[in-house]
């Protein structure tokens, strides 16, 4: 597989995962233990807002090879 063939499904899935991310992110953020609390919060939202990088990771490494010779 070629590095454009790569990059168009990366895309992709790197799209697929920050919509899936943050639906879910968005859906937790309104359990009432987290709603409550402004530190909660606080944390919750620089964690679920980091968070997506994991999982983009290896996505963007595949991407990223270079073509076989």
């Amino acid at each position: 597989m070629n590095i454009r063939t790569r990059k168009l499904i990366g895309t992709i899935v790197l799209l697929v995962i920050a919509i899936v991310w943050s639906l879910t992110a968005m859906a937790i953020a309104q359990a009432p233990v987290i709603a409550d609390s402004k530190w909660l919060q606080v944390i919750y939202y620089v964690v679920a807002g980091l968070g997506w990088v994991l999982p983009a990771m290896p996505v963007v490494t595949w991407m990223s090879r270079p073509d076989p010779q």
